[in-house]
C-alpha cells in the first residue's frame, strides 16, 4: 500500500496536468461512470492529501474521493491517450495529458460533509501544514499498545506505513515494542519531526530513503540497495542482514498483519 509521500505527490500532479482546466472524465470500466459523467467538463479546481486519501475537487462542494488500498494504481501520461483498458476504473483528460486509475479500494464523488467525515476520522498528518504532533501525543501518551502498532493506526497519526514505521524508529533508536505511554514527550517530538522531513524529502524524490550519509554506500563502500520499493534504508525489508550501524542482524516479527524489522541493539527497551 503506498505511504502517505505518494498521496501527497499524486496530488501535486494531478495538479500541475489537471488543476485550472476542465477534464473529461470517463469510467471505461463502468463502475464509475454515473459520477464520472457528473463531473464531465468541469475544472478541477483543487487537490488535496490526508494520510493515505486523496481528494480531486471540482467545486459545487464535489470531491472525487480516492483511497489506492493494496491494488490501485495511477498512470500518467501525455496526450493523445491510447484507447483504454477496461480495467480503468477513472480516466481524466485534456488537450495535454491524460490519467489512469486502476484498481482503487475507493473511487467515490463526495459531498464536503462526507469529505469532512473522512478528516475527522483520521490522525494528523506530517506532511499537512496545520498538522503537528501534540493531536496525536495525547492519544500515544496515555496508551498501553506499543509505538510501532501506534504509528501505524490512522486515527493515530495519518500517512506512516510500514516502511516510515520502521525506519523512523530505528534513527531514534526505539524498540518498536516500547508502549507509547513510556515514551517521552521529547523523543515523540523529535520522531515526529523526523517523520515530517523524510515524507517531504520523500515526496521530492518520489521514493523512500532513510539513510543518513555516514551509514550510506559511498561512505561505507557497501553495494547499494536493490529493491523493488527503491531507497536507502537502515531495516525495512532487511530481516536477518547485518546493521548498517552496528552490524548485528536485522530482527523481522509479525506485528498486527504486517512485518515489523528492527536491530535488536541499536534499538535496546
Amino acid at each position: 500500500m503506498p505511504e502517505g509521500h505518494t498521496i501527497h505527490r499524486l496530488a501535486a500532479d494531478y495538479r500541475e496536468r489537471f488543476g485550472g482546466r476542465p477534464v473529461r472524465a470517463t469510467s471505461p470500466q463502468g463502475k464509475f461512470a454515473d459520477s464520472a459523467a457528473l463531473i464531465d467538463g468541469a475544472v478541477l479546481d483543487t487537490t488535496e492529501a490526508h494520510g493515505k486519501h486523496l481528494f480531486l475537487g471540482f467545486g459545487r462542494g464535489e470531491w472525487v474521493h480516492i483511497h489506492l488500498g493494496l491494488f490501485g494504481k495511477v498512470a500518467f501520461g501525455d496526450a493523445p491517450a491510447p484507447p483504454p483498458t477496461d480495467t480503468v476504473r477513472l480516466r481524466l483528460a485534456n488537450p495535454g495529458s491524460y490519467v489512469d486509475l486502476r484498481g482503487p479500494t475507493a473511487c467515490a464523488l463526495v459531498t464536503d460533509g462526507e469529505k469532512a467525515a473522512v478528516h475527522d476520522r483520521l490522525g494528523p498528518d506530517p506532511l499537512r501544514p496545520d498538522d503537528g504532533p501534540d493531536r496525536a501525543w495525547a492519544r500515544v501518551s496515555r496508551s498501553r499498545s506499543s509505538i510501532a502498532a501506534l504509528l501505524m493506526d490512522q486515527k493515530v497519526v495519518s500517512g506512516v506505513g510500514n516502511v516510515y514505521r520502521a525506519e523512523v524508529l530505528f534513527r531514534h533508536g526505539i524498540d518498536p515494542y516500547r508502549a507509547g505511554r513510556d515514551l517521552t514527550r521529547r523523543e515523540w517530538d523529535a520522531v515526529w519531526a523526523d517523520l515530517a522531513a523524510l515524507m517531504r524529502e520523500g515526496v521530492r524524490n518520489n521514493r523512500i530513503d532513510t539513510v543518513r550519509p555516514e551509514h550510506g554506500p559511498e561512505a561505507t563502500g557497501r553495494p547499494p540497495r536493490v529493491d523493488d520499493h527503491g531507497g536507502e534504508v537502515y531495516v525495512y525489508r532487511r530481516a536477518a542482514m547485518p546493521c548498517h550501524v552496528c552490524g548485528d542482524a536485522v530482527r523481522t516479527a509479525p506485528l498486527a498483519a504486517r512485518n515489523l524489522f528492527w536491530c535488536p541493539t541499536c534499538q535496546r527497551r
